[in-house]
């Protein structure tokens, strides 16, 4: 077998791990595992949150080295499991090198959850997190149908995930809001609060956390400042509404 094919298809690998939202220690070992359990050695790897840099056979004329940039991630638990699985299988020869690549490219074309269920789940969870937050069945319904506009602002809106945050966190507080202005029954307290948990960065700020426990400073802050100027974005959507609101009753308009 080719080195820098081995390496090549092991930083594949990695690379589809970490664009799935892996943690940086899972995808250093899976990465590490696999290289084993193809018997490459004299083998180095680093992992940070967007990038992975690979060498292997430095002291031989088959040296060769593989990076990969790695712009945008989206989580996909079934391909992590996956690969998880299947790095397994080849570091306890249990599978051979093309039987892997053959796995792998069916790993690959794995689908994503369909549009309409992540709509009825966004829905779901809002209306589940307002009433933890002491929302009545009102509030839930409500709540239910701003985290399916939620769901849909947010798959269709492409672009920056920062401004989408804003807008998102902008549309939904309003929403409330008016729906608060309709029936002053309802509490758009807990429906702004319930709504925006989607929004919440716990996986990125979960992540950054133990990625600083095992040692990945790097990436541990990189997660951790996502995390932060998130939360900032959404902070600023709901302020900028409530601001606006607040002007239009000093001109008597709300």
């Amino acid at each position: 077998m080719n080195t820098k094919e081995i390496l090549t298809f092991t930083v594949n690998v990695g690379s589809l791990m970490l664009s799935s939202g892996a943690e940086i220690y899972r995808v250093k070992e899976t990465i590490v595992h696999i290289l084993n359990g193809l018997a490459v050695e004299e083998f180095d790897v680093y992992v940070v949150s967007n990038g992975i840099f690979a060498s292997a056979h430095e002291n031989r004329e088959d040296a060769c080295s593989v990076i990969r940039n790695i712009t945008k991630a989206e989580m996909h638990s079934g391909k992590i499991s996956a690969i998880n699985q299947l790095s397994r299988d080849i570091y306890n020869h249990d599978c051979d090198f093309e039987e892997a690549k053959e796995r792998f490219a069916q790993i690959e074309k794995i689908p994503r959850t369909k549009y309409k269920y992540l709509l009825l789940f966004c829905g779901i969870g809002a209306s589940a997190f307002t009433y933890m937050f002491k929302g009545s069945l009102y509030d839930c319904l409500i709540s239910f149908i701003n985290g399916f506009i939620l769901g849909y602002f947010l798959y269709k809106v492409k672009g920056s995930k920062f401004i989408r945050n804003i807008f998102g966190a902008f549309i939904v507080s309003g929403v409330a809001m008016i729906a608060a202005k309709l029936f002053p029954i309802l509490n758009y307290n807990a429906i702004i609060i319930g709504t925006l948990m989607p929004l919440v960065p716990g996986v990125a700020l979960t992540t950054g956390v133990r990625d600083l426990f095992h040692g990945d400073y790097l990436s541990g802050a990189i997660h951790m400042l996502d995390a932060f100027i998130t939360g900032l974005c959404i902070a600023v959507g709901v302020g900028t509404l409530v601001s606006l609101i607040a002007m239009m009753k000093g001109f008597g308009i709300w």
